[in-house]
């Protein structure tokens, strides 16, 4: 070969026509989350630089203003249009501002706002040396009974970056469900995860098992992110993209030009369904369905109890919102294809759920095996492929969420000298020693089960219906027996408060101040809202169910 034309090979390669193009980012939709992204950092600053007696009135402060603006922010862009007519794919083909992101983006904030006053609560426990305390770790990085740990309760010390990376949660819970390519996917899969990874692991009390929590969440989020990647490569493999538009155009089999390098593995079926079926398996990790349910007790036994309570609702929105985007906008060519696992899933997880919960005996393992449950009656208004089942399963998750969060807040109140009475024998008797405080929970523990006039009952029938007319009756019949399955041990706990003499060494219930008050209140009034008259709120979702593409 010449020299010219060696010379021509490296030449032609760098040549000036393809130039790159700068990136058009639209701000003012991507507003929601750059918000709360932005006060995240404001919190890391405020670690850094403001005196230590002043940081948790700071931090509280700025987290809140910082939600407050956010809601606003996605509530002006639903007023604009951005839900229905104006629905686009913004910041060149990675989010999509669309009805499904924007309501799960408010929903979001929202849980984040209550769950943020749970975090702020310091009258529960009794003052150390003087000093107010919360539910976290004095100083989260000494070992449990060591005497720089007793050095850092002496001292009054508290663990205020759990603000900023409450923050840094809700960020990426905010990127997921609207991610409308598989690495965006991915990194905001990771965001949300490591400061939940974190905050688990820092219990005021209990310590061990809280850190034990923390270390079992982390090994087996790893593990399911690692199949998440996995099948993100499989798919791009399968597509030549990693963009969701261009994988469905693949998998309907409407392309038209196709790159020649892509040519040999471009269509291989093999790779797009194992790849889907990977990546399928890191959401429904994160759902908490069975299979995949098994981090679910351990972590939300083992977290503080307002972690548990964020996590629980926050978590679930955000993943079911990426699970439904992703088999409604990338794979519904492939829907023969999931639909009968995913009525497996939902099987196993409504009746696995509901069966291992009659088992309990701590308040927190049970509240979680019915989370459980629920990602099976949620998984049922997925399976019905129609508006309809998108708007269910919306509807299902803002009722939810509430629910959720003002029920762990219940579980913060009632306390014995060893922190949080959680195990069941000692809310015995909790109705006479404290009638309003079990009324509550047992208006918690009703809409759980689906009885008429909560929000469980309306989430409920609408997702069922969805499910039923999309010509999954069967699933239907079997969440009916599976919600029956799940009032029994609700109701055991409602005649166990109510119903058994209160024991003289049982555990009293304390008194919180305004924040763990509005975030109980909060769920109350959802709950009965949603449960008398869902209407408005059905509407909404309705309004809100359909993808862009």
């Amino acid at each position: 070969m010449s020299a010219a034309a060696v010379h021509s090979l490296w030449t032609t390669a760098a040549d000036p026509i393809s130039k790159i193009d700068a990136p058009k980012i639209e701000y003012g939709q991507l507003s929601p989350t750059l918000i709360v992204v932005g006060a995240a950092l404001v919190g890391v600053l405020v670690e850094a630089f403001v005196p230590r007696r002043s940081r948790y009135h700071a931090q509280v402060f700025v987290s809140a203003v910082a939600l407050c603006a956010a809601f606003a922010a996605v509530v002006a862009l639903a007023a604009d249009g951005y839900g229905t007519t104006k629905a686009h794919i913004a910041a060149m083909g990675a989010i999509a501002v669309d009805g499904p992101s924007l309501f799960l983006q408010g929903t979001i904030l929202l849980s984040g706002l209550v769950g943020l006053f749970t975090f702020a609560e310091r009258r529960l426990d009794p003052a150390a040396h003087g000093n107010r305390v919360d539910s976290f770790a004095a100083q989260a990085a000494s070992v449990p009974g060591s005497d720089s740990e007793k050095a850092a309760v002496k001292a009054g010390f508290t663990t205020t970056e759990v603000f900023p990376l409450l923050l840094f949660a809700v960020a990426g819970m905010l990127v997921f469900p609207s991610a409308n390519d598989l690495l965006t996917l991915f990194v905001a899969l990771e965001v949300f995860s490591l400061p939940l990874y974190l905050m688990c692991a820092l219990a005021r009390r209990k310590r061990l098992m809280s850190q034990e929590a923390a270390v079992k969440y982390f090994l087996l989020g790893a593990f399911a992110s690692a199949f998440t990647l996995f099948g993100i490569a499989l798919l791009y493999g399968y597509a030549g993209s990693v963009s969701y538009a261009r994988i469905a155009q693949v998998v309907d089999g409407n392309v038209a030009n196709v790159d020649p390098a892509l040519a040999g593995t471009m269509g291989n079926d093999a790779l797009l369904l194992i790849g889907a079926a990977m990546v399928v398996m890191g959401l429904l990790f994160k759902v908490g369905a069975v299979p995949f349910h098994m981090w679910t007790p351990d972590v939300y036994q083992g977290a503080p109890t307002p972690v548990t309570g964020f996590m629980a609702a926050a978590t679930k929105v955000a993943a079911f919102g990426a699970l439904l985007r992703l088999l409604y906008v990338v794979l519904p060519g492939m829907r023969w294809d999931w639909r009968p696992v995913m009525w497996g899933v939902a099987i196993v997880t409504m009746l696995g759920g509901a069966i291992v919960a009659i088992t309990q005996t701590d308040i927190k393992r049970l509240l979680a095996y019915s989370s459980i449950a629920h990602a099976g009656f949620i998984l049922a208004g997925v399976i019905a492929t129609s508006k309809d089942g998108v708007s269910s399963v919306l509807f299902y998750l803002a009722a939810y969420s509430f629910v959720t969060i003002g029920a762990f807040a219940v579980v913060t109140l009632v306390r014995d000298a060893g922190g949080e009475a959680t195990h069941l024998s000692k809310w015995a008797g909790l109705g006479r020693r404290s009638p309003l405080v079990a009324a509550v929970f047992a208006v918690f523990l009703l809409a759980f089960a689906g009885i008429p006039l909560t929000s469980g009952f309306a989430g409920k029938f609408a997702v069922f219906k969805a499910a039923a007319e999309g010509g999954a009756a069967p699933l239907v019949v079997i969440g009916v027996i599976s919600s029956a399955i799940a009032a029994f041990f609700y109701i055991r706990v409602i005649v166990l408060m109510f119903f058994s003499e209160p024991r003289p060494e049982g555990p009293t219930v304390a008194v919180p101040s305004p924040l763990t008050m509005t975030a109980i209140g909060v769920g109350v009034a959802v709950t009965v809202v949603l449960g008398v008259a869902p209407q408005y709120f059905l509407d909404l979702a309705s309004q809100a169910g359909v993808f862009v593409r």
